[in-house]
């Protein structure tokens, strides 16, 4: 007979399968995620929160409608040329070279539009440009069309 006691074995706790269902896991979360905010681009232009300046002799305002068309000083401009911006931003750059050409377009206007603005500035040698925007506020009250 034999009375001396076995060796207990250990329970061991075998940590490999385990990690292996939490990668299995991980790899089932990250194909099966959408990621809708990266297929698609909503942009809402232009809004910004800012207190508005009045009266400057040296502003001169570019209006761009929707389809294209220019207003310089709220005058018309005949054309959609370069050319002709470029003529009607000489005639009403007032302070010269100090003038500053705030461009005004509509959320819808084309972009090219926008750069035609700036080029003809560049000819004529007007190098402060900025762009008019509307308040966010003025934005929510404007979308209800």
């Amino acid at each position: 007979m034999n009375f001396r006691p076995r060796p207990k074995d250990e329970p061991e706790i075998n940590l490999i399968p385990f990690i292996d269902v939490l990668l299995v896991i991980l790899i089932f979360m990250m194909l099966t995620t959408t990621y809708s905010k990266f297929t698609e681009l909503q942009l809402t232009l232009p809004v910004a929160d800012a207190e508005q300046q009045r009266d400057h002799p040296k502003e001169v305002i570019v209006a761009v409608a929707a389809d294209g068309r220019y207003a310089v000083n709220k005058a018309a401009v005949d054309g959609k040329g370069v050319d002709a911006v470029a003529r009607a931003l000489g005639q009403a750059a007032s302070a010269g070279r100090d003038s500053v050409v705030i461009i005004s377009a509509d959320a819808t206007a084309p972009h090219q539009a926008v750069v035609t603005v700036m080029e003809a500035a560049r000819r004529v040698g007007l190098s402060q440009i900025t762009f008019a925007t509307q308040s966010s506020a003025g934005a929510r009250a404007g979308n209800g069309r």
